[in-house]
């Protein structure tokens, strides 16, 4: 969903834009139960914070700021504004929403800034990430009569081990995770099939690169092997941080603190983090994410937000979307 506020004497493709988007995707699959009670204080539920809680003070700076300009109490600045709910955040999303956003105004934006987290935080920097679905599969057999066959897992476990032996570089923090691995069919079962997925991440773009490069060697010395097959697919791919312009960055910052400060009333945390704020970034449009509730337990089924946070987290939102408006 893209609502704009724009200018009425120029058409939305020629006027600069600033926007302010929240995902509406939570990291639990379709099918998945979210169930909802109210504990007190608490607000319970998954997905509640990440990014509901976001969202929910998105929709309501925007339904104010349409409000006030149909009263005629409010009038842009200078810049448009696009309030964006997004998906493909989470998970294997990919950034899929905010590729879109930035595919179809990138070159209009002066600023994108996201919802996403606890508001006593900002997410400065942009995570980057490669993403990759392993597939092996060999000939198999019974595990009695054809014992001596290669077996799938047993190839897998050898390249994850490889894999947990490559050196990390230095410099900016760089990680890596094999998330998931399964294959095989019984116990007496020589597999024939195994799969993982894998990813690694770091802000910088040497590093990205070290990390594939070193990958890549690995892969190709299984695929080498005539006794088996590899099959790779790149299922998520997250870009670091581009050359954006340092002022235009540090004055988006400045604000992003202000508000912060006056609405939380403390410093806020600044951290380096994957988020929809790394597509535009990649391209070099000066972005922040900054959050909207207080909670814990994100990503797992005992998230909560404290109730007595939401309200603060609307006026941090509507804070700074107002930056925009007389």
């Amino acid at each position: 969903m893209i609502y704009p506020v724009i200018k009425d004497e120029e058409p939305l493709e020629k006027q600069k834009l600033a926007v302010y988007a929240a995902h509406t995707d939570v990291v639990f699959p379709d099918l998945t139960p979210l169930p909802l009670t109210v504990d007190g204080n608490l607000i319970r539920c998954p997905g509640v914070g990440d990014d509901t809680a976001c969202l929910t003070a998105l929709l309501i700076a925007a339904r104010f700021v349409a409000r006030e300009l149909r009263q005629g109490s409010l009038k842009l600045k200078d810049e448009g504004v696009l309030f964006v709910c997004n998906s493909g955040e989470e998970g294997l999303g990919n950034l899929k929403g905010s590729r879109e956003i930035c595919r179809a105004f990138g070159k209009q934006m002066k600023e994108f800034i996201t919802l996403d987290g606890p508001m006593d935080k900002l997410v400065t920097r942009a995570v980057g990430s490669m993403r990759y679905q392993v597939e092996i599969r060999t000939r198999g057999g019974h595990s009695y009569g054809d014992f001596g066959q290669p077996n799938a897992i047993a190839r897998m476990a050898q390249l994850v081990t490889k894999l947990y032996q490559i050196p990390v570089p230095e410099g900016a923090k760089t990680t890596f995770n094999v998330g998931t691995i399964s294959g095989g069919t019984s116990v007496n079962t020589i597999a024939q099939q195994a799969q993982m997925l894998y990813e690694f991440r770091s802000e910088s773009r040497e590093n990205l690169k070290y990390m594939e490069e070193h990958f890549m060697e690995l892969i190709h010395q299984a695929e080498a092997r005539e006794d088996m097959e590899v099959n790779l697919t790149l299922v998520g791919e997250r870009p670091c941080g581009g050359d954006v312009d340092e002022n235009a960055q540090e004055e988006l910052l400045n604000r992003a603190r202000k508000t912060v400060r006056e609405i939380v009333g403390v410093e806020p945390q600044e951290n380096a983090g994957s988020t929809d704020c790394n597509i535009p970034l990649s391209l070099g449009i000066p972005s922040v994410c900054a959050g909207a509730y207080y909670g814990k337990g994100a990503h797992t089924r005992e998230e909560y937000v404290e109730m007595s946070s939401v309200l603060d987290g609307c006026r941090l939102a509507l804070s700074l979307v107002l930056d925009h408006f007389a």
